[in-house]
């Protein structure tokens, strides 16, 4: 969700008032109730020509449909609470969460990122190798970002080294966290962990800490890290999606992001990225790009994390598929 977007959701939701705002937040995902509720929280006076633009924005784009399609029923509280304080948040908390439990690694998700971090640094590396595995890609890159590198280095390979999680070792761990598992002894080991999800926390990593881990990991195995890296989606492989999924990319990212992107992207990428704009845009674009001056590495490194979340983003609804080495595809 562009930042454009997310204001636009703030207020719509403020302009839908408690009990429908407490309906459509049920089906957001943690990270969009964070950016949102933030953005709320935020919000000034707003004039009516803009409630007006984005009350007709959204009509026109939803009598195209014939529904929103969100399935997700992950919401946070505490960065609701956080976003909007105790007395904004408690009655359309009550509605969002009900009687959910939040108990055990569940409640975590609930939780920002540093303080997980203080609650789980302390536990063995294995139990919190285990504990990443069942968050959110992002919040468990978020979590080992307030680590130590040597904590955070021995945790990743911990998670790329696991291979499945026992029921019983998960209310093992509850006894510490709470209950996550009630215990059912016919459940089968979960398939949590391994290379792949390894990959995936890496990819919001920043490029300092990537590099320090993935040396870790090429100290401990050569071949698991190329592995790793093999898994790994990065800038250039923007190269391998397909036209349309290049132009559904293009109306997520905004156009400043995108040109200090691209000033580290090889030429055969920034080509793609122009045939699938307009004429006009893409002269611009490329005007844009020769005037830019000098820019930090770091700088660029950062744009290209943000646009590679949108990507990924975009991937797991659906919108578009990223190309995979050999003849499958994975979205």
């Amino acid at each position: 969700m562009s930042d454009e977007g997310t204001q636009k959701a703030a207020i719509l939701l403020l302009a839908l008032g408690e009990d429908e705002a407490a309906e459509v937040m049920k089906f957001l995902g943690p990270r969009e109730v964070q950016k949102i509720g933030a953005a709320m929280s935020a919000m000034k006076a707003v004039q009516s020509e803009e409630l007006e633009s984005v009350l007709e924005d959204f009509r026109s784009k939803t009598e195209q449909n014939t529904s929103i399609g969100l399935d997700s029923d992950e919401y946070i509280r505490s960065v609701m609470t956080k976003a909007l304080g105790d007395d904004k948040a408690s009655s359309l908390l009550n509605r969002i969460l009900g009687q959910r439990d939040a108990s055990g690694i569940e409640s975590l998700k609930w939780m920002d990122a540093q303080s997980v971090a203080d609650l789980i640094r302390n536990e063995h590396p294995q139990i919190i190798a285990t504990i990443l595995v069942h968050l959110e890609r992002y919040h468990a890159c978020e979590t080992l970002g307030h680590f130590t590198e040597r904590l955070r280095n021995d945790v990743v390979l911990r998670i790329a080294t696991l291979d499945g999680v026992q029921p019983a070792a998960l209310r093992e761990l509850n006894e510490v966290l709470t209950k996550l598992l009630t215990g059912n002894e016919s459940l089968k080991k979960k398939p949590m962990g391994g290379v792949r999800a390894a990959a995936e926390i890496l990819n919001f990593l920043s490029g300092e800490n990537e590099a320090s881990v993935m040396s870790n990991l090429k100290n401990y195995d050569g071949d698991m890290a190329q592995k790793i890296m093999d898994e790994m989606f990065v800038f250039d492989n923007i190269n391998d999606i397909d036209d349309r999924g290049i132009q559904v990319m293009l109306r997520e990212v905004q156009s400043e992001s995108l040109i200090v992107a691209l000033k580290g992207a090889s030429q055969e990428l920034r080509e793609k990225i122009f045939k699938n704009m307009s004429q006009r845009a893409a002269e611009m674009m490329r005007e844009d790009l020769e005037s830019k001056g000098p820019v930090r590495l770091s700088e660029v490194e950062a744009q290209q994390k943000e646009i590679l979340q949108v990507v990924r983003r975009l991937a797991d609804e659906g919108q578009i598929m990223l190309g995979a080495k050999g003849d499958d595809a994975y979205v």
